[in-house]
């Protein structure tokens, strides 16, 4: 099997997001919340770039320190932790409860799948962030909490998708053999519709994903989502902004960290639809 060249570049940047996300503690050179420095040192790598404010003679932090004088690669390396872990896990969510409700409203016809569409068509008529906000707003805000949110809002849109693709492999001659055989739901949602619609579900997937990370950092950003002491991405952009008056970049990493992740994790998405486009048979 050959893999084309942007799609081991995507593979490998997401490798590296990824592994960087779960071993965190082990990666990270200072502790999380720990202070280091002063406020907003410039960064090695600026330095190195030749990028850094005139008069720089040396950075001692790869990216520098953010507002408090933390070390802002610790602080982007456990905010990629969060931001990836709620946004993979919401994902997850997203794509379990609105594949299987989108297969069953399709398969069953009928009342039920009217009543399932006008109910996601009711709220998907609100938008998710303005929908968001007033939950959060009325309720604890913890990573489960955002997770669960997150995941259930989303997946109205998992379950058009998966409507619309299981309601033309649903009058194929397999599914109609199935439906003779005597075979339930169940056997017909998993066995006989599932991995004829893996294709388009893959690649909606990876655009799930990025949106599930824009989703939590537009939260963050707005002080409602990953709450302190944890880090995220969104918090990061918060917690700097002001510094971009000055000249520092402290704010524009994450922007960097969430661009380079959605690009990655689409060219990987691109080479699992291209493989897998073909309609497979039924099993029987």
């Amino acid at each position: 099997m050959r893999i084309p060249l942007s799609a081991i570049i995507g593979l490998f940047i997401t490798g590296v997001y990824f592994f960087c996300a779960i071993f965190a503690s082990w990666v990270a050179p200072y502790g999380m919340a720990e202070t280091v420095g002063e406020v907003w040192e410039p960064s090695r790598l600026g330095f190195l770039l030749g990028t850094a404010p005139e008069g720089t003679i040396d950075a001692q932090y790869w990216l520098g320190t953010d507002q408090i004088g933390r070390d802002l690669l610790t602080r982007m390396i456990y905010g990629g932790q969060t931001t990836i872990l709620i946004a993979t896990a919401a994902t997850l969510l997203s794509f379990t409860t609105g594949s299987v409700l989108g297969f069953f409203a399709a398969v069953s016809g009928g009342w039920v799948d009217q009543a399932l569409s006008r109910f996601v068509d009711l709220v998907m008529s609100i938008p998710s962030l303005i929908l968001a906000l007033v939950i959060l707003s009325a309720i604890d805000v913890t990573v489960v909490t955002l997770i669960v949110l997150m995941g259930l809002l989303d997946s109205t849109r998992v379950f058009r998708l998966a409507r619309a693709v299981a309601v033309d492999i649903s009058v194929m001659e397999f599914v109609e053999a199935a439906r003779l055989r005597g075979e339930k739901i169940a056997w017909i949602i998993f066995r006989e519709i599932l991995p004829n619609a893996l294709s388009p579900l893959v690649a909606e997937m990876g655009l799930r994903f990025i949106f599930m990370v824009l989703f939590i950092s537009t939260l963050s950003f707005l002080g409602i989502g990953v709450q302190p002491p944890l880090a995220d991405w969104g918090g990061i952009v918060k917690e700097n902004k002001d510094g971009i008056n000055f000249g520092i970049g402290a704010a524009l990493y994450p922007a960097v960290a969430i661009a380079t992740l959605a690009i990655s994790v689409n060219l990987v998405a691109d080479w699992v639809l291209n493989r897998t486009t073909s309609l497979k048979g039924g099993r029987g």
